[in-house]
């Protein structure tokens, strides 16, 4: 999947409305359908899959606007097949372009077309009268990682065991990995039952909470405490950073509690993009306590010049 484009498979524009992506997968799907298609079965199968794949991202909301955001190597490490395909009802689809039913049960060369069914998830087609190697199961591993884990990227073993193989894998986190996200690791899922090919693991992150530091979407949050006579006349301090140094950061003078003052670029960077949030650092004025007799009398001088 890594170097399709789907809008180049169903030859429309990226900026086709709904019903021209569906108007062109119509077309292609009566073409290619292993029941209609002409000549070399497999190839026929192949770009079925190809463009019902294409067909299936470009006509859900959600997917499309992920393909477009991330593009091709961003989608594939966010959406395994099994995503992809999700409440695409092929049956509904045939039947709507005119097949009369999802499974075409004749056999080949003998009294209609081959059997042919879409499955969700390993090789979507099978077929009477020659056998189809499926694809092993995919895995989903989910990995803990700390903000700056996220911040910088990351390498991390991970230890896998299942039906009773044992394996450990070196992955690469990259940058910008927030919760929820995910890499695919080719090949290192279950094996097939048949002889086809493993299925596929994939590495999804779960963001460990940071004890300084708060995340929301890329941005990061920080509290910084001043005395409130700071907050007054104004001060400069030195705001915490992820990676454990300091910036200075100017504080306007009469500046609220609870006020956040935004430090750009030094938020999380994005995931396979060139993107990076800002850090917005939260003022919090601490209360002065108890006075001294002065102090009361200076507040007391300032009160009756109003303010």
């Amino acid at each position: 999947m890594a170097d399709k484009d789907y809008y180049k498979i169903l030859g429309v524009p990226k900026t086709a409305a709904k019903e021209e992506i569906k108007k062109a997968y119509r077309k292609l799907a009566m073409k290619y359908h292993p029941d209609h298609a002409k000549g070399n079965d497999d190839a026929s199968e192949d770009k079925f899959k190809e463009i019902s794949e294409a067909y299936a991202v470009l006509s859900d909301e959600e997917k499309r606007k992920e393909y477009d955001m991330y593009g091709t190597e961003g989608f594939q490490q966010r959406f395994t097949q099994e995503d992809i395909f999700k409440n695409f009802n092929m049956g509904d689809i045939f039947r709507e372009f005119g097949f009369e039913n999802a499974n075409f049960t004749g056999q080949r060369g003998g009294g209609g077309g081959r059997r042919f069914s879409f499955n969700m998830g390993g090789d979507p087609f099978g077929g009477a009268g020659r056998s189809f190697q499926t694809k092993g199961s995919d895995l989903v591993y989910e990995i803990p990682l700390t903000l700056r884990e996220v911040a910088e990227g990351v390498s991390k073993t991970v230890s896998l065991s299942h039906k009773g193989r044992q394996e450990k894998i070196s992955v690469k986190i990259p940058k910008g990995m927030l919760t929820g996200k995910k890499i695919r690791l080719a090949g290192k899922g279950e094996p097939s039952p048949n002889g086809g090919p493993n299925g596929d693991l994939y590495i999804q992150s779960k963001v460990i909470p940071d004890p300084v530091f708060g995340a929301e979407g890329l941005d990061l949050y920080v509290n910084k405490e001043i005395k409130w006579t700071e907050a007054l006349t104004g001060t400069t301090i030195k705001a915490p950073t992820l990676d454990g140094g300091e910036v200075n950061l100017k504080v306007p003078s009469g500046t609220k509690h609870q006020t956040k003052l935004r430090i750009p670029k030094y938020g999380l960077p994005e995931m396979g993009g060139s993107k990076k949030g800002d850090l917005f650092v939260r003022i919090l004025t601490a209360s002065p306590g108890k006075l001294s007799k002065k102090q009361l009398e200076l507040l007391k001088e300032l009160s009756e010049t109003g303010l």
